[in-house]
Order: structure tokens, then C-alpha cells, then sequence
């Protein structure tokens, strides 16, 4: 990733600022809405595109005592940057044949299993490293993607009492995922919890001893407390992105936005009326206007589908993407306006600023504020705000709001 600390010292095609303040905040307001359980900050697909190792850190000095992982590499990827096992366990749950099963034992990274073919290369790890692997047996309870089906549960279960019992492997959790969590009601969840008591209680009353049991994903953290067991994953949450919009917006949970994207207008520009704009000229201009151009597009991240509906914050007014989004680079009609070139272009934010939020833009592309965040490309810079773990972050001695709003948050709670 393309990342720096030093947010201040040139100006930047496009930026997309980390408020670590806040994602320390949001830790906290989530251990507070889930007492009992411990809490796992989930940092798949470099941390929703936020940067896997800085938000891990930010994440455990703000009290997560586990992170998550979908690939082992991911998982890899934290233990090489010093994130010590004392620190933070790292959970990993998909996996193919062939994995860096060793690797991971040898890393003290818990394994999720679903099947008999996983738990036999992961023995064989634990044999080759010669130390007992920890392992997660995953129950698929009603999602139908990974887990171990109900009627083969049974068995993985017993095999993996036998691998305990050869001292191979320690069984350290037993868990399963929702379907509908973001449907309050729906029924999929009182039949998802039913089932996921039955399964534990099955490898339980058969001698499993897990560290942890855990079912709850960010909206049952929120809104079903009954499912919180041992342990939580936080994802999409964990960045001040409401997991259930209908619900509420990220402030009804005690959320801030993490991330806001900006740019700097490469062009402003005259044009008369009826100018077509963009490839395929879906946009004319109704009249004399004028036009800026924001360096970014699909390349970056920023969906093609939100052509002509994306919402962009320039001068202090609401703008719409004018026509296509381009591979590199969209336009706004100005309306006539004239502010200079290089002024900031907020593509999204936490929204108090009058700017969009990465919620706006999946209304206007048509999908989650989950896959706006995380598709923002590598050629975007990550700009590190409030990070307490880099000593040369020019931010400390200009932290801003975000740092007092941490200050502020700590202080009234």
C-alpha cells in the first residue's frame, strides 16, 4: 500500500485520510455496547482498505485482544509487522489446500477449520513444526458458505478431539457466521443462534474446552446482545460505517467515519452550453457553466457505476460527478463557480463537514458503504492521522479535531 505519515509536507493528487483518533474511538464505544465479550477488530482486505497493520495497532491500544483475518497471508502479514501473540491473537478462517498451514502454527495464528481435508494438512503442519496448532472449528449454522454442515459436524469434532488428545492441536474456539444479522427479526437469526448453542453444545459435552465461542459480526454487536457470547467481530463497524443504514447512521451506534477521500482539481474550465461531457456524452451542459476536473476514477477505486449520481463536496457546495467516471478522473459542473485549481475535492468523509459520506456514494452507485471503502486502490495514499505508534508522524503536533475529539471522547466516558 501506498501509505505516509507525513500528511502536510506536498501537496497530493488524492488522499485518503486515516483518523486513527477515531478508530480508537469507535473501538472503545464498541467494547462498551458488548461488556461480556471480548472484542476482535477484523482487518481482512488490508483493514477495509484502511491499512491493515496501522488500524491493527490502533485497534489493540484501544483494547481489541484479537484481529481478524480472511487469508492466511493477511494473517502472516501481522505477525511480521510485530504484532506479537501477548498482543493480539489473529484468527484466519479461509483457507485452500496447500495453505502456509506451518507457517501459521509456527506464528501462533488460530486456524479455522470446516472439514475433515483441512483439519488432516493442518495436523501435518503441527507435526512438522512440532509444536500443537491452535484451531477454530468453524459451524456452518444457516449461511451456507464456509462452516462444517450440521450432520458432518459429529465427525469433525471427534477427529478433532483425537488430533487434541495427540497433542497436535488445541481447540481454541468454535464458531459460526450470520446470515441476516442486519434484518432485525428476520428469522434466520433466532434459528442461526438455536442451532450454533445445539453445535457447541455438541463438542462440548464431547470434551472441547474453547477459549472462545463467537457468532456475532458488527450489526448482531449492536443489536442483538443474546449472540455475543465469548467474543465479537467488529468489521465494517470498527471504521464508523453503520452496518444496517436502516437502523441507523453511524453516530446512532456511537460511530465516527475513519476514512475521507479528497482530491485536488487538476482543472477548472469555461465551457459554453450544450457541451458534452465525459465518454458517450451522457451529460451536456443546460447552459455556460463551468467545469472541474477530479483526478480520480475507476482505476482508483471510485465505482463507474455512480457515473452522473456521485456526490463530490467542492467550494463548500454538494456537486454531482458530470457524465461517465473515467478510468482516471471524473468532472463536476460548477454551475459557474470558480474556485482555483488544486482546491480540495471531499469525495466522502464523516459527513459533518457537509461533505458526503461513503454511504451517499453506495446510494448512488448502488451497492454498501462496505465495498466503497474497501475498493479505494493502491494509487491512493493513505495518510496516517493521530497514529500514536509513529514517532515521525508530523500529525502529533498538529493533531486538529481528531485528536482532540479522541481526548474529548476518553474524558467523558
Amino acid at each position: 500500500m501506498n501509505e505516509t505519515a507525513h500528511p502536510r509536507t506536498a501537496p497530493l493528487r488524492a488522499r485518503a485520510e486515516i483518523d486513527l483518533a477515531a478508530l480508537r474511538a469507535n473501538v472503545r464505544a464498541l467494547r462498551e455496547r458488548t461488556p461480556g465479550a471480548a472484542l476482535m477488530a477484523v482487518v481482512k482486505s488490508d483493514a477495509y482498505g484502511h491499512g491493515a497493520v496501522r488500524c491493527a495497532r490502533a485497534a489493540v491500544a484501544a483494547g481489541a485482544t484479537w484481529l481478524g483475518t480472511a487469508t492466511p497471508e493477511e494473517a502472516l502479514a501481522l505477525r511480521a509487522a510485530g504484532i506479537a501473540p501477548e498482543q493480539a491473537r489473529v484468527l484466519c478462517w479461509l483457507w485452500t489446500p496447500g495453505g502456509p498451514w506451518r507457517e501459521a502454527v509456527e506464528a501462533d495464528v488460530d486456524v479455522s477449520v470446516s472439514g475433515l481435508w483441512a483439519l488432516a494438512e493442518v495436523r501435518a503442519a503441527a507435526r512438522a513444526a512440532g509444536r500443537p496448532a491452535r484451531v477454530q472449528l468453524k459451524a456452518d449454522t444457516g449461511l451456507g458458505r464456509n462452516g462444517c454442515q450440521p450432520a458432518d459436524w459429529p465427525g469433525l469434532v471427534a477427529e478433532a478431539l483425537r488430533a487434541e488428545a495427540e497433542g497436535l492441536i488445541r481447540i481454541t474456539g468454535l464458531w459460526s457466521h450470520f446470515a441476516c444479522a442486519d434484518e432485525p427479526g428476520h428469522p434466520s437469526i433466532a434459528a442461526q443462534l438455536d442451532r450454533f448453542r445445539e453445535m457447541t453444545a455438541h463438542a462440548e459435552a464431547r470434551g472441547a474446552r474453547p477459549e472462545v465461542r463467537h457468532i456475532a459480526n458488527s450489526p448482531a454487536a449492536l443489536t442483538i446482545p443474546e449472540s455475543h457470547f465469548d467474543l465479537v467481530r467488529t468489521g465494517i463497524a470498527l471504521y464508523g460505517i453503520s452496518p444496517a443504514p436502516e437502523l441507523g447512521v453511524p453516530a446512532d451506534f456511537g460511530l465516527r467515519p475513519v476514512m475521507t477521500l479528497s482530491a485536488s482539481l487538476a482543472l477548472v474550465k469555461h465551457v459554453p452550453g450544450g457541451h458534452g461531457i465525459s465518454y458517450g456524452h451522457h451529460y451536456v451542459t443546460p447552459g455556460e457553466t463551468t467545469l472541474g476536473l477530479v483526478p480520480v476514477g475507476y482505476a482508483d477505486g471510485i465505482p463507474r457505476h455512480a457515473s452522473g449520481t456521485g456526490p463530490v463536496l467542492v467550494g463548500g457546495k454538494w456537486r454531482t460527478v458530470a457524465g461517465r467516471i473515467a478510468m482516471d478522473q471524473f468532472v463536476v459542473d460548477l454551475g459557474g463557480d470558480e474556485p482555483e485549481v488544486g482546491s480540495r475535492a471531499v469525495l466522502f468523509g464523516p459527513g459533518d463537514g457537509g461533505e458526503p459520506t461513503a454511504e451517499d456514494w453506495a446510494q448512488a452507485a448502488g451497492t454498501i458503504a462496505y465495498e466503497i471503502v474497501t475498493r479505494i486502490g493502491t494509487r491512493v495514499p493513505r495518510v496516517y492521522l493521530d497514529d500514536e505508534n509513529d514517532e515521525n508522524d508530523e500529525t502529533a503536533g498538529n493533531e486538529g479535531k481528531s485528536g482532540q475529539e479522541d481526548r474529548g471522547r476518553s474524558a467523558s466516558r
